[in-house]
């Protein structure tokens, strides 16, 4: 099949859209995913404020979900539009759409509910496929955290790794999966990742820049001891796996609130800190698992301030990017998507119960029929690896 994987981070910054040539192989056991091309679309300015300005710890109306839900289908459905034009000469088999997160509702170790905006029918219509949505809340209704679900490829891609490696996603939040012959899987939330960083250049800026290019400010400054300790001390990082978290709680309230206790520092040590938090807490979680080999996606990846003081704090493990494995780290969430969105179709999970915490592995997401009647295909065997083929194009 090719697949269509469709996503927006927690940073809101575009519509990622990411197409695959999916197949089962070897009776089932192997899944082989051929890149075929991946994008980013940037919201448009109206809609971009309008996502920035619901989401926590900012408070809203119906009438706003209501516009949200709608008008960031509409984006995602011309996304994907032309993704499948660009990539697929216009031809695909079906939408994998994660949608853009508004609110995860964590409580300690425990997840509630999660609220995915982008209505799957306006890509359904856009495109005339079927579109596999609201990938998380199954393993939410099932127990889980409902994340990290990038657990799903990581476990597949890293199968039979020699030593013990982890994948690490930079994205607003940075998270985990972790491999170790012989032993459970492990994948959670580490905290922020870029979050505090962003909200901290649009607090310095009077919100003219959304992040620290290049990491260029904070490569001006220095961390200050007195706010990292302040910031270390959150007791979320010393909860154990699983568990997930969010803007919820480390957006712009939690910044202020440890400025207004440990004093503003400058422009560049405020931002200095807050790449070492990062690194510290990425660090400090994998540290127990002793493991060799870090593989790093995600936006974070583009910032060579937080990729040096991540490799200081991890050595001796080794920090590479998840490039060495054939998949783009700016692309991969988009590709787990469409990954979900195949296994769904399959009849098989989306999630992985030992890393979400879920009492089972349900089939993530709903469909959402495109023009064709819907006929799915016979339940499939679950796989035990994937492996990457580049595309001959």
């Amino acid at each position: 099949m090719i697949v269509i994987g469709a996503s927006s981070g927690t940073s809101a910054d575009g519509i990622d859209v990411a197409a695959a040539r999916l197949d089962l192989e070897e009776g089932g056991e192997r899944v082989r995913l051929v890149p075929l091309g991946f994008r980013t679309t940037p919201y448009s300015d109206s809609l971009y404020e309008e996502i920035r300005g619901a989401l926590p710890p900012a408070a809203t109306t119906m009438e706003t979900v209501c516009r949200l839900d709608t008008r960031i289908g509409q984006e995602f459905a011309a996304a994907v539009a032309g993704g499948i034009e660009e990539f697929a000469d216009g031809r695909a088999d079906l939408v994998a759409s994660h949608g853009q997160t508004l609110f995860h509702w964590a409580d300690g170790n425990t997840v509630h509910g999660t609220l995915q905006l982008g209505q799957p029918a306006w890509i359904a219509e856009a495109t005339g496929l079927p579109v596999v949505s609201d990938l998380r809340v199954a393993d939410v209704a099932a127990g889980g955290q409902g994340a990290p679900l990038a657990s799903t490829l990581d476990l597949l891609l890293l199968a039979g790794s020699p030593e013990p490696t982890a994948a690490l996603n930079l994205g607003g939040i940075a998270n985990v999966t972790v491999v170790r012959e012989g032993e459970p899987p492990r994948a959670f939330d580490t905290g922020p990742a870029n979050a505090l960083v962003d909200a901290a250049m649009r607090l310095v800026t009077d919100g003219r820049a959304d992040f620290d290019a290049d990491g260029a400010l904070a490569r001006t400054g220095r961390p200050d001891p007195a706010l990292l300790d302040h910031l270390l001390a959150e007791p979320y990082y010393r909860l154990a796996p699983p568990k997930t978290t969010g803007l919820e709680l480390f957006g712009p309230d939690h910044l202020d609130a440890a400025l207004e206790i440990a004093g503003r520092p400058s422009d560049g040590d405020l931002l200095a800190t807050l790449v070492e938090v990062t690194a510290v807490t990425v660090a400090d979680a994998l540290r127990p698992f002793g493991v060799k080999d870090v593989l790093a996606s995600g936006g974070g990846t583009r910032n060579p301030v937080l990729m040096e003081r991540l490799a200081a704090r991890l050595a001796p493990a080794r920090l590479d990017s998840s490039d060495r494995l054939g998949l783009d780290g700016d692309a991969k969430e988009a590709y787990l998507f469409a990954l979900i969105g195949f296994l769904s179709w399959h009849g098989l999970a989306g999630s992985v119960p030992d890393c979400t915490g879920a009492l089972r592995a349900p089939i993530a997401g709903r469909i959402t029929p495109g023009t064709a009647p819907l006929r799915m295909p016979e339940p499939a065997a679950t796989p035990r690896r994937l492996y990457v083929e580049a595309s001959d194009g």
